[in-house]
Parts: structure tokens; C-alpha cells; sequence
């Protein structure tokens, strides 16, 4: 091969590499057993992988910027039992809150939502503000976060029991489907999902904030010079990640059907896993929702696939750990060679 087409193969491995490890991932495991080349498997892959998308988009804001989160798992917990707590059926014999009406479904979702945005405000205050760094600052938020959920959780008459009974119209959001029931059928959880990444990649590639995020996150004294404001805007795009943990808590007990103070446990490391292996530079200024994507699916398909063909989730781990030092290596490999 000549030298020109050798570049040329390179660079398109180079651009291509997370749906190549992608496309890769999915033929290892089919050659293995084909029945993973099913709708079923497709739409239970999906499904999965839709909160973990929204959560993951929403850690990719921050990371753009330069930053981390590592409360969003948390915020994902105090959302999914903020809005279970507060939709269970009149007839459920432990309830949260035993004389709470029957409220309108997006009430409490509007609530949770609210609640995950203003945690991320404060994150977003705390760095803007107060020059603490991210990574500080969100671990701090994780372990309040964490313990606030946990007195809330706590509270008479629940005492800690986990959050059930919750109402068909919730449980419907997370389990109900577009066309008729089987293989062929649409989740309401993915359109949701679909529809989240469209309005973030608006934002991303349409928005005064979205260009602003890329240039904090490339060089942000620079961003000062040109004079972005980006005290202010570190505290939107914080404020817009912790509504989206939000949302993904909210989907996250209408999937599952309950919440305990311990869900979202890990979804930090998983959403910014996701990211780094779609392409989102740990040094900031680069990312695009559609690696973010192939990054969730990836893991998506590591744990469902993986686990399909018996692999043990100890191997699972392993090799999401290889697959994510990898990804850095090769992120700080692609900084290095173009300074």
C-alpha cells in the first residue's frame, strides 16, 4: 500500500475508531451466538441504554468545559426516589407519603428535575465562584447529595424500605411502547432518549452556549480575553447537566419500577466512561453527542452482550477498564502529537 492511501486508511481509523470497536464488538458476540442479531436484543440494548445516554450527555457538557462530575450518579438516586416517593398508588400499603393525592404525572417529574438542576447549579457556583476544582467540588456535592437522599429515604413512615408500588401511568413511561407489543415495538423511554440527544447536539452545534462551552473548554483564559462570560456560563451548562441526571433518575424508576436511596450508585464513572470513550477529550474543548452515543452503546452492548454469551462480570469489568484506558491513552496520544 502506498503512502498516501496508508494516510489515508489511518485517518479514517482515526475518526471511525468508536464505531469500528462498536461494529467489532457486535460480530465478536453474534459469531458467537447469532440469536444476538435480534430486534428483542436490539430494543432490550436500547432500552437499557437510554438512561444511561441522557446521564451521560449531561456529564459531556461538563466535560467539554474542562470539568468533571462525579455527583451525577447521586442526583440520579435523590430524583428516582424523589418522583417514585411521590407517585405510588392510592391502595399500596407502605407509602411514602400516606395523604399525598393523586397528583398529575409531571408534577413530580417536574419537582425531581428541579431538584437535580439545582444541584448542579451549586456545582456550577462553587467552580465559577469560588475557583474550587471540579472534581473537589462535585465530590463534595456526591457525598451531601448521598447523604440528604438518605435522611429524605429514611424518613416515617418509610424508615429506609424500598420505594414500590408506583403508578401505572410512571410505570407506563418507563416500560410503554410505541406499535404493537413484541420485538418490532418502540419504547417511549428511547424516543425520549432520541429526542434529548437531538436537542442537546442543538445546543451543542446551534447555540451561542454550546460555542462558548467548546472555547472554555479549549483554552479558557482565551475565552476570557474574548469575553465570554464564564462564571455565567459555567453555571447554565452545570445547571443543564444536573437537570439532565435528573431526567435519567425519573426514567430510571419508571423503568425499574421503584427506587432506593441506592440507585445510581456508579453512573458517575459509567456517564463519564461512556464519554471518554466516545471521543470527548479529557483535556476539554472536544466531543460530539453522536460518540456519545456510540459510547453508551458500547458499554451497553459490553454489558448485555457479555452477559448473553455467560462471559462472567468480573471479565466484563475488566475488560470495560481496558476499553476505557485505552480510550485515554489514545485521547492524550492525539494532544500530544498536534502540540
Amino acid at each position: 500500500m502506498n503512502q498516501p492511501a496508508l494516510k489515508q486508511v489511518q485517518g479514517f481509523v482515526t475518526q471511525n475508531a468508536i464505531y469500528i470497536v462498536l461494529v467489532v464488538l457486535i460480530a465478536g458476540i453474534a459469531l458467537y451466538d447469532t440469536n444476538f442479531l435480534s430486534f428483542t436484543t436490539l430494543r432490550d440494548i436500547l432500552m437499557q441504554s437510554s438512561t444511561r445516554a441522557i446521564i451521560a450527555l449531561g456529564a459531556a457538557f461538563v466535560l467539554i468545559t474542562g470539568g468533571t462530575d462525579l455527583s451525577s450518579g447521586r442526583v440520579v438516586g435523590l430524583t428516582a426516589v424523589i418522583s417514585a416517593s411521590m407517585l405510588q398508588t392510592q391502595d399500596y400499603g407502605r407509602r411514602f407519603f400516606p395523604d399525598l393525592p393523586d397528583l398529575p404525572l409531571l408534577v413530580p417529574i417536574l419537582i425531581a428535575i428541579l431538584a437535580g438542576l439545582l444541584v448542579g447549579l451549586i456545582n456550577g457556583i462553587v467552580v465559577s465562584r469560588f475557583s474550587v476544582p471540579p472534581f473537589i467540588a462535585t465530590l463534595g456535592t456526591m457525598v451531601m447529595v448521598y447523604g440528604i437522599n438518605s435522611l429524605y429515604f429514611d424518613m416515617e413512615p418509610n424508615q429506609s424500605q424500598p420505594i414500590g408500588g408506583l403508578r401505572p401511568d410512571f410505570n407506563h413511561l418507563g416500560t410503554g411502547y410505541f406499535g404493537p407489543s413484541g420485538p418490532y415495538s418502540v419504547p417511549y423511554i428511547v424516543v425520549i432518549a432520541i429526542a434529548i440527544a437531538g436537542l442537546v447536539w442543538v445546543v451543542f452545534n446551534k447555540t451561542r452556549l454550546g460555542k462558548n462551552m467548546y472555547a472554555i473548554g479549549g483554552n479558557m483564559q482565551a475565552a476570557i480575553v474574548s469575553g465570554i462570560n464564564v462564571r455565567w456560563n459555567l453555571m447554565i451548562i452545570y445547571a443543564i447537566a444536573g437537570a439532565l441526571y435528573g431526567l435519567g433518575g425519573v426514567l430510571e424508576a419508571a423503568r425499574t419500577g421503584g427506587a432506593t436511596n441506592n440507585y445510581g450508585n456508579m453512573y458517575e464513572l459509567d456517564a463519564i466512561a461512556a464519554c471518554v470513550v466516545g471521543g470527548v477529550s479529557t483535556s476539554g474543548g472536544i466531543g460530539t453527542v453522536q460518540g456519545v452515543l456510540a459510547g453508551v452503546l458500547i458499554f451497553g452492548v459490553i454489558n448485555y452482550g457479555l452477559t448473553f454469551i455467560g462471559v462472567s462480570p468480573y471479565w466484563q469489568l475488566i475488560i470495560k477498564g481496558l476499553i476505557i484506558v485505552a480510550a485515554v491513552a489514545f485521547d492524550i496520544r492525539k494532544y500530544l502529537v498536534k502540540k
